[in-house]
């Protein structure tokens, strides 16, 4: 018998233990649904074969290896059953690494996308100039991405200029500009001070000092 969405476990458990059988499967079989009876009272939602197999086996109910044999069918359908009752697992959330857990204080999504992209290249460069460190003799290129070496007339070293590739689309320095427009911040609670460190409404730190100067750098205000 296939468990369905509209059969409750316990019709479940009397249809099995109406096949008869002997006295062992038949408390095997109230045990079983006794420990996931358990499991759903906990707000467990989690009913894989192996892990009630592991509750059943600490219980003395049965080896949790036994459940996966071709006798313990009715034992599977009876967990399948409480699996459809009890609806889907909740999906684990993504752990974010303790360096950046600081992110999540930013309500905005657009901004704390941006902010993440920003502290992820960052991340990538710091990881490229420690591989380089490893090497003896390196050459590094300080050039911005997207410059080209361009000749200045009267001038004996090239320029280096910057390309329309490397500039910010319209929608990043639209979301640059908001993210230190005295509005936002008030919407926020929090506020600018002398150096560009951003605090909130109790004075504690949210972004470093150059947070709010560095922006406008790159937005060249």
């Amino acid at each position: 018998m296939m468990p369905t969405a509209t059969v409750h476990p316990d019709a479940v458990l009397e249809s099995l233990l109406a096949k008869g059988g002997r006295s062992q499967r038949q408390r095997n079989l109230k045990a079983v649904h006794g420990i996931c009876h358990r499991q759903h009272q906990a707000g467990v939602r989690d009913f894989s074969t192996a892990g009630i197999g592991k509750l059943c086996e600490a219980a003395g109910v049965l080896k949790g290896r036994a459940l996966y044999n071709a006798q313990s069918a009715d034992y599977r359908t009876l967990i399948e059953a409480w699996a459809v009752y009890a609806g889907p697992a909740m999906p684990k959330a993504t752990k974010v690494p303790a360096s950046h857990e600081y992110l999540l204080r930013i309500e905005d999504p657009a901004i704390r996308s941006l902010m993440q992209s920003i502290i992820v290249e960052r991340d990538k460069l710091k990881a490229q100039i420690n591989t380089l460190k490893a090497n003896t003799k390196v050459v590094i290129d300080r050039r911005p991405r997207g410059a080209q070496v361009v000749a200045a007339q009267g001038c004996a070293t090239p320029l280096t200029g910057l390309t329309a590739e490397s500039e910010l689309t319209d929608s990043e320095r639209q979301a640059l500009r908001r993210a230190v427009a005295p509005q936002f911040l008030r919407d926020q609670g929090w506020r600018e001070l002398e150096h560009g460190e951003i605090v909130n409404e109790k004075g504690r730190t949210v972004f470093d000092p150059g947070y709010a100067t560095a922006i406008r750098k790159v937005l060249g205000s």
